[in-house]
Parts: structure tokens; C-alpha cells; sequence
């Protein structure tokens, strides 16, 4: 008889083990997943932290402007020189040369004289006088060089009672012709920290052609007149693409020596090499650990006409969520680390909550009496080659001790889950709140 209660007792516990796992509907018992605890995860699957990251300093952007202005192929100079230009007889009343007026966007005061432009050569081509070369002189140097050649030429004299004295001023000063492309320009995804829609990232990109004068042909001055630095759905750094004809070929020997390596790799039990980064393009981050100096040479921030100045998204850096936090895309924020209990927070599932997502109705009747919340979160990480692995992260431990929270990269899946043991007391305890009590209740009727 003690036998038959003994083997009665063990049936009745198997049938409730498999009513916990029936009853519940979550995976634990149907669906387990294996992973690593968070304190022994290999190091090489840890990115560089985003929080002792600070702006570098914007000044390097930019290029100091010298003391004089110093010409070069595209100017506009206004020069007059008395009875040569415009030619006068000797007893004639002088024309008096031209006032320009420059417009309203430019800085440059109101100047004197006929409009000459620097050749593509650097020279200026004046009556009577061979081509003079004024490329790399200042205005006081060029009215110099004029007056000097007008008088070896022997077309005008000096003597002790005349002197001659051209005028030479700035019209117009050379200009750079840059193409701007931003993709953080009217994103409608991606909000800083916040949720993603279904569409995601607004990819396209904002194309301007932007006219860059003399001594403001920088990155800086580039971004300022496209909108600023980049915003929150950017990626951390700006890209320059040179449109000189060398780079343009060595842009294209980098594509093609790619592409052979990738037609040349034929084992399929092994991962094609990755797209190495561009040689000829050059990558300005925006933020860097403090301490770090910006490799950012003076040239390199220079712009020049054709080059690309590329401000890409971060189209890639989202978390999902799924199990029994609320299913979902979210942003990751882009200047600050967030860890494996903010993601949860953000997604709307506390560690002290019992999980609203699609693990619904675990605690049955005991949710409103306060049910064992879940103490188990896993974190499925993408590795190189289509890999995967999951990172075990024990909430409790996580709570007291920052070191067991692994910090959120792009492209992680977070799913939350409840140990056998917290489901056999959320069970156990639905089943007494649920039949437990209306038994009691109806013995007292």
C-alpha cells in the first residue's frame, strides 16, 4: 500500500511538471536555449566602450586663414593702371575705373578696377604685357609685379615728379565646388535610444553641391553649410572620397583586387575575407577616447573641386527583443554604452516585472499577487561567418554586480525567459490563487 501512495505521489508530480510547461506556454522546458555565462565570454566578443569617448577638437576641421590673402587660379582681381587701362591720350580727361559691389552673401569690401580672373596656368593676362604670374603672390606683391613690368616694358615712366602706382583689389574670390551627402538628414528611424519603426532608418541621402571660397574649403566650414555636425542618426565619423584621377584609379584597383580574392575563395566550409576598409578614402571620427589625438594631418581636412565629403547612417545599429519582453527593433543610443538592463528598461520589461511580451500569461492567476519575475536573460550575438552565440546573463547577479551586464551591440537579440524552478512556483502559485482559494470558499459555503 506505502508503494502504491509512493508511485501515486511521483505520477502526480510528473503530471504537474508537465502542466507547468503546458499551462504557462513559454519555451524553457520546450524550447531551451544554451549559452555562455556573461563572466566567461572570450574578450574578442566585446567592442570598444562608447561612454569614455569624447568630441574631438572641431578646430582641426577647419584651416587657418593667412594673414594676407594669397592668389591662386579662379580669383577675380579689379585692376586699374592710369592711361593704360583703360587707355587715355596723353591730353584726355582719365576714365575713372569701375566700383564693384560684391553681393550679399560675400565678405569682401566694395573694390576698384577692370575684372581680371587667374588663368588655370596662375597667370593674368594684361594689354601690352606678356602673361604675368601672380599664382602664390599676395595683392601688394601682384600691384608690385605690375607696376614693375609696365615700367621695364618702358610703356609708362617714373621719374622723381610721377610715380607709377596700379590698383589692385579682390572681386571675387576662387571658389570649391563640393559635393555633401548626408544620410542623417529627415531620418524618420533611429531616434536616440528610442524605438524603431517598421520601416527603420531613412537611408536616402541629402545631396548638395556646396561653393566653398578660398580659405574655407575644409570639412568644417562644408558641414556647417549643409547643416551642421552629424546628427544622432550618423555614424561617428565623416568620410572624404578625393575626386582627383589618381584616387579614382586606386579606388578602382582596390574594387577589382576585392573582387578577385572573393572569386578565388572556393572552400564553402570556410568565410569569404571581409571588405577590407578603403584605402584611398579617408575616415574623420567625430569622437575618441580621451587622451587619443586624431591622426589629422592639416591636408587632410582640405577640400578641393569634385571631392565627396560622405556623412553615412547607422542603418545597422539596432537590438530586437523578443520572449517575454515586447517584441521590437530599438535604436541603440550612439554616444553613450548601453548594457543588458537599460536594453531591458528601454524595451519596456523591467528585471522586477513578470514580462509582458510574448510570453503572456505565466502567472496565470498569480500575476496580480505579485508572481516570481524572470530571472534569465540571453543574449543571441552575431559572429563572423553567419555564426551565432548566446550569452547567458543572470539577472540577479546582473543587479548587484555591473560586471555580469554585457554591454548591447548592433544586431543583438535579447529574450527573456524563466528558470524551470520559477515556473514551477509561478504554477504552483496560480493554482492556488486561481483553484486554491474558490476550493477554500466554497468548503466555508
Amino acid at each position: 500500500m506505502m508503494k502504491l501512495a509512493n508511485f501515486l505521489r511521483k505520477k502526480l508530480l510528473a503530471v504537474m511538471l508537465l502542466g507547468v510547461g503546458a499551462a504557462s506556454g513559454c519555451t524553457t522546458l520546450t524550447q531551451p536555449i544554451s549559452g555562455i555565462p556573461a563572466d566567461r565570454l572570450p574578450p574578442q566578443f566585446f567592442n570598444e566602450e562608447k561612454n569614455s569617448l569624447v568630441p574631438i577638437d572641431l578646430s582641426i576641421l577647419g584651416q587657418e586663414r593667412p594673414r594676407q590673402y594669397v592668389l591662386d587660379k579662379g580669383d577675380v582681381l579689379g585692376i586699374y593702371v592710369d592711361r593704360v587701362l583703360p587707355f587715355t591720350e596723353p591730353d584726355a580727361v582719365p576714365v575713372m575705373p569701375p566700383v564693384n559691389v560684391p553681393s550679399e552673401k560675400s565678405t569682401l569690401p566694395p573694390s576698384t578696377g577692370f575684372p581680371f580672373t587667374v588663368l588655370e596656368d596662375g597667370t593674368i593676362s594684361l594689354p601690352l604685357l606678356r602673361p604675368l604670374k601672380v599664382k602664390g603672390l599676395t595683392l601688394d606683391q601682384t600691384r608690385d609685379l605690375i607696376r614693375k613690368s609696365y615700367v621695364e616694358a618702358k610703356i609708362l615712366k617714373e621719374d622723381g615728379n610721377q610715380f607709377v602706382s596700379p590698383v589692385v583689389t579682390m572681386i571675387r574670390e576662387r571658389v570649391y565646388n563640393v559635393v555633401v551627402i548626408r544620410q542623417d538628414m529627415g531620418s524618420t528611424g533611429g531616434v536616440q535610444g528610442g524605438r524603431a519603426g517598421v520601416q527603420g532608418a531613412d537611408e536616402s541621402a541629402r545631396g548638395n553641391v556646396v561653393k566653398l571660397p578660398a580659405y574655407q574649403n575644409d570639412v568644417l566650414h562644408a558641414l556647417m553649410e549643409t547643416g551642421g555636425l552629424p546628427g544622432l542618426t550618423a555614424k561617428n565619423e565623416v568620410k572624404i572620397l578625393r575626386a582627383s584621377k589618381a584616387d579614382q584609379m586606386a579606388r578602382a584597383a582596390f574594387m577589382r583586387q576585392y573582387a578577385e580574392m572573393v572569386a578565388c575563395h572556393n572552400d564553402p566550409c570556410s568565410c569569404p575575407p571581409p571588405m577590407p576598409d578603403d584605402p584611398t578614402a579617408k575616415r574623420i571620427p567625430m569622437r575618441l577616447p580621451v587622451g587619443v589625438l586624431p591622426s589629422i594631418a592639416p591636408e587632410d581636412v582640405l577640400l578641393e573641386d569634385g571631392d565627396i565629403v560622405l556623412v553615412e547612417s547607422r542603418e545597422n545599429e539596432f537590438f530586437y527583443t523578443g520572449g517575454l519582453l515586447p517584441g521590437g527593433q530599438w535604436a541603440l543610443p550612439r554616444d553613450y554604452d548601453l548594457d543588458a538592463l537599460g536594453a531591458m528598461a528601454l524595451a519596456g520589461g523591467g528585471i522586477a516585472s513578470g514580462g509582458r511580451g510574448g510570453g503572456g500569461g505565466v502567472l496565470g492567476g498569480a500575476q496580480g499577487f505579485g508572481g516570481v519575475p524572470p530571472g534569465r536573460l540571453y543574449i543571441l550575438r552575431r559572429t563572423p561567418c553567419k555564426g551565432q552565440i548566446a550569452i547567458e546573463v543572470d539577472l540577479a547577479r546582473a543587479t548587484n554586480n555591473p560586471a555580469a551586464r554585457p554591454i548591447i551591440q548592433p544586431g543583438d537579440t535579447l529574450i527573456l525567459q524563466y528558470r524551470p524552478i520559477e515556473e514551477a512556483l509561478n504554477f504552483g502559485l496560480g493554482s492556488f490563487f486561481t483553484f486554491g482559494i474558490q476550493q477554500i470558499l466554497q468548503q466555508r459555503n
